[in-house]
């Protein structure tokens, strides 16, 4: 069932958002050297690794850095990655993957095998379902990166301040997930990630 509800939304979600996923793609192609998608390898389901669909907010080959987490203040960060991430537009690429099998729509966000080789044994549940572009964590840390603002160590206060409740959240939906559970996810997900940031923009605007 969740499948099917899966493949429905993705694929309408998908037909939707061409025209915008065409905007985007020029103003990434205008706006810095690169590939308009960031393919990074992701975990999955019982452990089975994937690439991700992004599309690209930082220079091309910024992985090459060494750094894993990214602050907001980031300088691998290109001038139009900025506003597609302060919109979380990077984000709908993986509408793509859920077409094709390897996310869901609701689930644990999916790590690095970096990330994903720390899991207790207790916590290696987490890959016993489907990645998602959404969860409990996105909802309680909606902007990862500005969190990571002017740290010195980024991977580090990911591991310290975010790795631990993201974690704990995420069991908490391995273990109480249900379809109705995820629709519930998904209506917070866009108060959160689009509602509330088109609300503030407004409001700056106004106040200008």
């Amino acid at each position: 069932m969740k499948r099917i509800f899966d493949f429905t939304v993705s694929l309408i979600s998908l037909t939707i958002l061409i025209p915008l996923f065409i905007i985007v793609t020029v103003l990434i192609k205008k706006d810095s050297k690169g590939p308009v998608f960031y393919r990074q390898e992701r975990i999955g389901k019982d452990g089975k690794p994937f690439k991700i669909f992004k599309f690209r907010t930082m220079v091309n080959n910024a992985e090459k850095s060494g750094v894993t987490s990214t602050k907001e203040d980031d300088a691998r960060i290109t001038k139009m990655g900025k506003f597609i991430r302060k919109y979380n537009l990077d984000e709908l690429a993986q509408f793509i993957n859920v077409l094709k099998g390897e996310m869901s729509i609701v689930g644990p966000r999916p790590e690095i095998p970096y990330y994903v080789n720390m899991l207790t044994e207790e916590e290696e549940i987490i890959l016993s379902v489907k990645p998602g572009i959404t969860d409990w964590a996105c909802i309680w840390n909606p902007d990862e990166a500005k969190l990571l603002a002017g740290s010195d160590d980024p991977d580090r206060d990911y591991l310290e301040k975010i790795r631990p409740e993201k974690i704990r959240l995420q069991l908490k939906y391995v273990r109480e997930h249900s379809l109705w559970i995820d629709f519930k996810i998904m209506l917070m997900t866009l108060k959160v990630h689009l509602f509330v940031p088109i609300i503030e923009t407004l409001k700056r605007k106004h106040e200008f």
